[in-house]
């Protein structure tokens, strides 16, 4: 299929072929019949993408501000290839469409087949044939309202919002500021309601248009007409709200805002304008200052747009599926006509000219449409106890036939490895290596997003991208499977691709649950096949596998501390689910805890684990066969500036040390300490891809055992049983 997409580092507007998205669960499969082009928020997108890397960094200061402390904390060379990552990527565009059902996804019963709906989300109701929506982003279209007319449904949705966050009134007199898309609509939708309005913009077509669609007076912002218009509706009060849907940089909205408003009156900030307000001006009056937070509750909430939790309608009563809804229903009722603000219809083939036209001024317009060709829809049948709690390590079982092993491979052939997942990580920590790698071909990128496999084919020479799994694990000529998508689907496509007989790379964590982790290894069983490494990079760190040769044998018990300065993580992180992606510290404990027992050469027999308040500092207590101990201090409270990762392993009057894998040390008669700071911090991932690679092509053993990688993951769920009990909880069956 065809999706329209932009290179932010380079500027480049593209009409791309994609794969088609699947259709997941809680959520429809759509085909596009018009998408709304957003002439303010794209176009300034679009804008922003032909700027220089200083002119980006300008305007994106709070971008800035996470790529300084991603320096403090990963190095510039890491941060670097994320950044340069993200920036030479295809991103997409669109947010506001219609369209018919051509799929249906488990859990979903209110729409069918064949219906018509409208779609909104900047990830979800994009410039593409085709587009998967989750279930809160969709609504159906009321008899009688064409297509082309509920492809406004989003952004009617935000001035909708808008003019909720002003509480308007019967009777009031509001002033609109920017008499684009938005503002048209928010005009249309005060005086739908008894509110007298009052336009503001320096284009008169903008103006004219907005009187005949209800203004009672529109004109220039340096025109005395504004002025008098407000003071003859308001007997010289000045009008009770004032709603700012202007961009730029100017910050006279906000000052004219001021002078036309009455004493404590309203102001609604619905663009992206500046807002340097006038003290004086705003306090004298004492001005009500909102923001409207565009289409309304439940955005930028992960648990209601992907997960489909809805707000009840006693403390929520306007959702942004039920703006989108009520939107719809003005429009086919004929209280919102939208009808006039379309200036422009394309044909979507035609995608990347409209583009062009509008940025360079070329088609003056206040609403585009992409329309799409007409096609035939094609659908697919779719408290605790006292005593000391104990866990069972599960045994490995390989089954009862022919242990699995890697096929006799001819010479000088190919590794040929597909990825399932394309996300950060994967891009920024895997593929990079893997891509230059000789004797490897990339063969297949699956992802559930059509955009992240193109994105993901395009930069690392992936011969197919592709949305179905099902063709990989079919290949035969697919090698190796890499596992790096979210932890909650991890146990399942790792135990898929192990009865489908390939090697597989899965990313920590295995498996959020035992149940998982018993699943996991009954695919093992069954089909004879162990070929599983777990993503635990730091064992091949170049510098700590340095510092324990230097460290040398031990003949007592060990004691090792380790610190992880974990941090706090950012608002909506998808690492905060943790109903459905596990508890932060199953996703990325493992690493340490592989780490640990890697360093003391034994797995753990027993687990112990306290926390603070909300569970989110951890002190994790490890007792090994040997009485050798590891403390893990897994922190969020601490320091940003302070390294992430310290460890200090003692012994035989000897002390290793390591510091955030930058440097290390060992203390005995003789010091000794790394000779140079490594050029970047060097957890492993090459290293241990090199050694993975090579056990695919030899068919020889893997770079960890299974055993050790199931007594990791074990251990990592215990911390969680230890947590609840308040006891430590006893590995049974750990070596």
């Amino acid at each position: 299929m065809k999706q329209v997409v932009q290179n932010y580092k380079s500027g480049e507007l593209a009409l791309l072929d994609v794969p088609v998205p699947g259709c997941k669960p809680d959520g429809v499969l759509v085909r596009s019949a018009y998408s709304l082009i957003s002439t303010g928020t794209e176009l300034m997108k679009v804008s922003e993408a032909g700027m220089s890397m200083l002119g980006k960094a300008r305007s994106r200061p709070d971008q800035v501000a996470k790529v300084m402390q991603s320096v403090a904390t990963n190095g510039v060379p890491a941060t670097y290839r994320k950044v340069m990552g993200k920036l030479d990527s295809y991103t997409p565009l669109g947010y506001s469409l219609c369209g018919v059902v051509e799929q249906v996804g488990a859990g979903i019963d209110d729409v069918k087949v064949g219906d018509l709906v409208a779609c909104a989300g900047n990830e979800h109701a994009l410039h593409a044939e085709l587009n998967w929506v989750p279930k809160n982003l969709y609504a159906p279209v009321p008899d009688g309202l064409a297509p082309r007319h509920a492809a406004f449904g989003t952004v009617g949705s935000i001035a909708m919002q808008g003019v909720r966050q002003g509480e308007s009134r019967l009777g009031e007199v509001a002033l609109v500021i920017g008499l684009g898309l938005i503002g048209q609509l928010v005009v249309q939708l005060l005086t739908a309601s008894g509110v007298r309005v009052v336009g503001v913009d320096p284009d008169p077509a903008r103006c004219e248009l907005a009187e005949r669609l209800g203004a009672a007076a529109c004109g220039d912002p340096s025109s005395a007409a504004v002025e008098n218009s407000v003071a003859e509706l308001t007997g010289g009060h000045g009008v009770d709200q004032v709603y700012l849907a202007a961009g730029g940089g100017s910050n006279q909205p906000v000052e004219l805002a001021a002078r036309l408003c009455r004493d404590r009156g309203r102001v609604v900030d619905i663009g992206k304008c500046r807002l340097d307000l006038p003290w004086n001006a705003y306090y004298e009056k004492e001005l009500d200052v909102r923001f409207s937070r565009s289409y309304g509750p439940g955005r930028y909430d992960p648990a209601y747009e992907l997960e489909g939790r809805d707000y009840p309608i006693g403390y929520v009563r306007w959702t942004e599926r039920r703006n989108l809804a009520c939107f719809l229903d003005l429009a086919a009722r004929g209280s919102v006509d939208v009808e006039p603000l379309i200036s422009h219809i394309a044909d979507f083939d035609d995608a990347v000219e409209t583009y062009r036209s509008l940025k360079e001024g070329e088609l003056k317009a206040v609403a585009v449409l992409f329309r799409y060709p007409e096609q035939a829809a094609e659908t697919d049948t779719p408290e605790t106890p006292a005593k000391t709690p104990v866990l069972t390590v599960p045994a490995v079982k390989r089954g009862g036939g022919e242990r699995s092993s890697a096929p006799v491979r001819a010479a000088k052939t190919p590794v040929r490895l597909a990825f399932v997942g394309a996300g950060n990580y994967a891009t920024s920590m895997l593929l990079p290596h893997l891509a230059r790698r000789d004797g490897v071909e990339l063969s297949t990128v699956v992802t559930t997003t059509a955009l992240s496999a193109a994105n993901a084919q395009r930069k690392f020479g992936f011969a197919e991208a592709t949305t179905d799994l099902d063709a990989v694990l079919g290949d035969k000529s697919v090698d190796a499977v890499f596992v790096v998508t979210r932890h909650s689907s991890h146990a399942e496509l790792t135990r898929q691709a192990l009865l489908a007989g390939k090697t597989v790379f899965v990313e920590k964590p295995l498996a959020l649950t035992e149940e998982e982790l018993a699943g996991v290894l009954a695919a093992v069983e069954e089909s004879g096949n162990d070929r599983l490494q777990v993503g635990f990079n730091r064992r091949f760190s170049p510098l700590l596998q340095e510092a324990r040769k230097q460290f040398g044998a031990r003949t007592g018990p060990a004691s090792l501390r380790y610190l992880v300065n974990a941090g706090r993580l950012a608002q909506g992180s998808w690492y905060l689910q943790q109903g459905a992606e596990g508890s932060r510290f199953v996703g990325e404990g493992g690493h340490f805890i592989d780490t640990a027992s890697w360093l003391l050469d034994a797995d753990p027999v027993s687990v112990y684990a306290v926390a603070s308040s909300g569970n989110e500092d951890l002190q994790i207590v490890l007792r090994y066969p040997d009485e050798s101990t590891a403390t893990i201090s897994y922190v969020t409270t601490g320091a940003p500036g302070f390294p992430k990762e310290t460890l200090d392993l003692v012994a035989d009057g000897k002390v290793l040390r390591l510091d955030d894998f930058v440097r290390a040390s060992v203390h005995e008669r003789k010091r000794w300490v790394s000779s140079r700071l490594p050029k970047a911090r060097d957890k492993g991932q090459s290293a241990e891809l090199a050694a993975f690679v090579k056990a695919v092509r030899t068919g020889g053993p893997m770079p960890v055992p299974l055993e050790s990688l199931v007594a990791t993951t074990a251990a990592t769920l215990a911390v969680q049983t230890a947590l609840a009990g308040g006891a430590p909880v006893t590995l049974e069956g750990a070596r």
